[in-house]
């Protein structure tokens, strides 16, 4: 019997060592992707509320990209590409630093809808998104479901969704583009609670290794897609609810 309970104690001192960690883990995913979030909305105002810098990436008044706005339209899917290949290389504070510059190139990217937009409707649309992005986050940790099936329909998704985007811009479609919004809306909610509980599983598969270079690398990694959901999100949300200048 003592014997038992002392099995029955070490393995409730793991739980917990388990459990608090898995708190400290996705107290850093989340505090991660907040100063990314945060450093993407100040590049972004910075830039699109200084007409000379806003001028190096598009045309003024018809909006349109010029050769380096056109690079600087795809270098954070260029980016996202090169840090999932050299994550294994990098230490964790070099996957932090990666992370950081990644949010700030982004921010420069979506500088021009502090032109098209009007103030008060991106922070409207930036509330609403962090809203329904919390409630779909808790759902993905809470939940006792197994919706580790919904990646590869989704990921085919974001396929689709890149694909129809790269072709509406020669198009420019209006009917086209609505149904990108709509799907892309629901795409990256899901993809909210898929990819939280994604990093939740990790970690608890992982921890017994006691690798903290290793998990301190998932947690950027962790970051870095809900930082892509959300920023996706909220950009679908912003072209149905955004009020234009």
């Amino acid at each position: 019997m003592a014997e038992f309970n002392t099995m029955r104690t070490a393995a409730g001192t793991r739980t917990a060592a388990i459990d608090e960690g898995l708190r400290a883990h996705m107290n850093k995913v989340y505090g991660t992707m907040s100063v990314g979030m945060l450093l993407t909305f100040l590049v972004a105002w910075a830039v699109g509320t200084t007409p000379e810098v806003f001028a190096i990436f598009r045309n003024p008044q018809t909006m349109q990209p010029n050769l380096f706005g056109w690079i600087l339209m795809f270098a954070p899917l260029i980016m996202v590409f090169a840090f999932g290949a050299a994550i294994n290389r990098l230490s964790a504070a070099g996957a932090q630093l990666f992370f950081y510059v990644f949010a700030a190139v982004m921010g420069a990217s979506l500088s021009w809808i502090f032109i098209a937009y009007t103030g008060v409707s991106i922070a409207q649309v930036f509330l609403i998104t962090a809203i329904a992005f919390a409630g779909l986050s808790l759902y993905g940790y809470t939940t006792k479901k197994d919706i580790s099936g919904w990646g590869a329909f989704l990921i085919m998704g974001v396929i689709g969704l890149l694909i129809a985007s790269v072709v509406n811009i020669f198009m420019a479609s209006p009917a086209l583009q609505f149904a990108i919004s709509a799907i892309g809306v629901l795409i990256f909610a899901g993809l909210t609670a898929y990819d939280t509980q994604r990093i939740k599983t990790t970690y608890l598969q992982m921890a017994h290794t006691g690798d903290k270079e290793w998990l301190g690398k998932a947690a950027i990694m962790g970051a870095l897609s809900l930082y892509m959901d959300f920023i996706n999100m909220f950009m679908f949300m912003l072209q149905f609810f955004g009020n234009r200048n």
